[in-house]
């Protein structure tokens, strides 16, 4: 079973996403478990303080060391020993900035523990001893790392086996270095627009053909880098 871990000062944030269409199927499959813990039950004190001021000054707080560390070395103690492959990743702008590659890499390993950066940031010895790596999901800044953990989450839920149907996921846009060609459905004539002949022609040969070039040509459009990535 993939295991996913997540720390966090909000986990009521969590009670949507996760308890729909397709991370709920695969839960209730068990081919996922999705726990979301709060940071406040590792605090220092019975206040549940887990922040504080940064030191040479500087607006904001910090989260402290300790509750992380304590609590991401509480769950790895509670790991049996062919848990498997586990990952610690910090969710920070600063982290790599996440694409599908890094999805397919993850969905890989058996667990991951996603550490929530929230305020000024984290201490820097969290960076530096504890987590794997961080990780970003793109050049901007959020209020903390609770929607970065539902994206990669469920990013990586629909990679994991038995989530999808056969080839379900295998002409997803960036999983080939195209994005996807365009899709139809009924009713053929809606309001005036057609849908392209092709695909009523019953030629899976040119229909397979139509489908690579309106791929190529959208890339071309909207993503051209994809190509010389290739």
């Amino acid at each position: 079973m993939f295991t996913v871990d997540i720390i966090t000062l909000f986990p009521e944030m969590f009670s949507g996403p996760f308890d729909e269409s397709i991370v709920k199927r695969a839960q209730d499959k068990n081919l996922v478990r999705i726990t979301v813990h709060n940071l406040r039950d590792w605090a220092i004190d019975a206040r549940g303080t887990v922040d504080d001021r940064p030191y040479g000054g500087g607006k904001g707080m910090v989260l402290r060391p300790g509750p992380i560390f304590s609590a991401v070395e509480e769950l790895k103690q509670g790991l049996r020993p062919w848990a498997g492959q586990l990952s610690t990743i910090l969710l920070t702008p600063q982290g790599r900035v996440f694409n599908q590659e890094k999805a397919q890499e993850l969905a890989g390993l058996d667990h991951l523990v996603l550490i929530c950066g929230h305020y000024e940031g984290v201490d820097e010895r969290v960076r530096e001893s504890l987590v794997d790596e961080e990780i970003s999901i793109g050049d901007y800044v959020l209020t903390g790392g609770e929607l970065p953990a539902m994206v990669i989450t469920d990013t990586i839920v629909r990679l994991v086996p038995g989530v999808l149907p056969t080839g379900a996921k295998e002409e997803d846009s960036f999983v080939q270095p195209t994005l996807e060609y365009p899709q139809y459905t009924r009713p053929e004539d809606f309001r005036g627009y057609q849908i392209p002949k092709v695909l009523l022609s019953g030629n899976h040969g040119e229909i397979k053909k139509w489908r690579r070039r309106k791929s190529l040509a959208r890339t071309v459009t909207r993503r051209p880098r994809l190509l010389t990535q290739q």
